[in-house]
């Protein structure tokens, strides 16, 4: 819960680095040879073991949820430059107009697909 300033702002500068930082991981990773694709699989493989502690252990959930804000940011990068750059850097070439309206409907998709419902706060 964001109850006080000094946890608004511990909030909005994890948003602010996960975001700038991310975005420059995912350009970063795709530079290293694996590409928007592997980078892309690199960052979902993550978002997999984050899914697997959720389901197996008793990791915090706050740790939990974190990690897997984290991991989106570099996973978005990836998968919007794949999309959209040139074939002959690796992408699909998909005009941004088009990747955009690809990723808004993954995204409505999966709030359909996976609505969830107020209940009790856990730890």
């Amino acid at each position: 819960k964001i109850t006080s300033p000094r946890i608004e702002t511990f909030y909005w500068a994890a948003i602010l680095f996960s975001q700038t930082l991310g975005t420059a991981l995912g350009d970063w990773m795709a530079d290293t040879g694996l590409g928007y694709e592997g980078g892309a699989l690199v960052f979902a493989a993550g978002l997999l073991v984050i899914v697997g502690a959720y389901f197996m252990t008793n990791l915090s959930r706050t740790l939990l949820f974190w990690s897997a804000f984290i991991l989106t940011r570099p996973l978005g990068a990836t998968v919007g430059d794949f999309l959209d750059k040139p074939v002959a850097n690796g992408g699909l070439a998909f005009s941004r107009v088009y990747a955009s309206a690809l990723l808004a409907a993954f995204m409505i998709a999966c709030i359909l697909l996976f609505s969830q419902r107020a209940g009790k706060e856990t730890a």
